[in-house]
C-alpha cells in the first residue's frame, strides 16, 4: 500500500525506467513531502538500480547538517525559497554522488503561511551532474489540503526530473 495515487506511481515508474535506460542514479532531499518522493520511487520493484538514497530534512538544522544548506541562506531567504531548494538538490547530489537529485521545500499547510509565502507554496529543485544548467528550481503554488499539496509536489518533482533528463 502507498500513500500516493496510482497516476503518481505511474510517473515514478516512467522516471525510473528512463533513468535505468541511461544508467543514471537519483537521490532526494525532501522537506515538505517528508520522504514521499523517495517512498513513491522505492514502492516500485527494482528501484534500487536507480535510487541512491534520500534525505528528509524537515528542520533547518537538518537541511544544514545533512545536505549542506548554508545557514545564511536559511536566515536570509527562509527555508521555503528558491536558494534553499537549489542548495538542497546540490547537496544531495554531492553527498550521494548520484547523477540527478531532486529537492523540495514548501508549506503544505494547513498552517505555516507567512506574508508572501502562502500555503501550497513549494520550490522543487533538480540538480544534474555535468548538465548545463546544473540546477533548475521550479516555483509552484498548489491548491488543496495538506495531502493534496504533498501529492502534487511529488508529481511535479517527477515531471521536473523527466524534463531535465530529456533536455540535458
Amino acid at each position: 500500500m502507498t500513500l500516493l495515487p496510482a497516476p503518481i506511481l505511474d510517473e515514478a515508474r516512467a522516471l525510473l525506467a528512463a533513468m535505468e535506460t541511461r544508467g543514471l542514479t537519483l537521490a532526494t532531499a525532501e522537506s515538505c513531502t517528508g520522504g514521499l518522493i523517495a517512498a513513491a520511487l522505492t514502492a516500485i520493484a527494482g528501484s534500487s538500480t536507480v535510487v541512491a538514497g534520500g534525505f528528509v530534512t524537515y528542520s533547518n538544522a537538518m537541511k544544514a547538517r545533512m545536505v549542506g544548506v548554508p545557514t545564511d541562506a536559511l536566515e536570509r531567504f527562509g527555508a521555503v525559497s528558491e536558494p534553499v531548494a537549489r542548495h538542497m538538490a546540490e547537496g544531495a547530489l554531492r553527498e550521494t554522488q548520484a547523477d540527478l537529485a531532486l529537492s523540495c521545500t514548501g508549506i503544505a499547510g494547513p498552517g505555516g503561511a507567512t506574508p508572501g509565502k502562502p500555503v501550497g507554496l513549494v520550490f522543487i529543485g533538480a540538480a544534474r551532474r555535468g548538465a548545463v544548467p546544473h540546477t533548475i528550481v521550479d516555483r509552484h503554488v498548489f491548491e488543496g489540503d495538506r495531502t493534496e499539496v504533498r501529492a502534487a509536489t511529488v508529481a511535479a518533482a517527477f515531471r521536473l526530473a523527466m524534463r531535465v533528463l530529456m533536455n540535458p
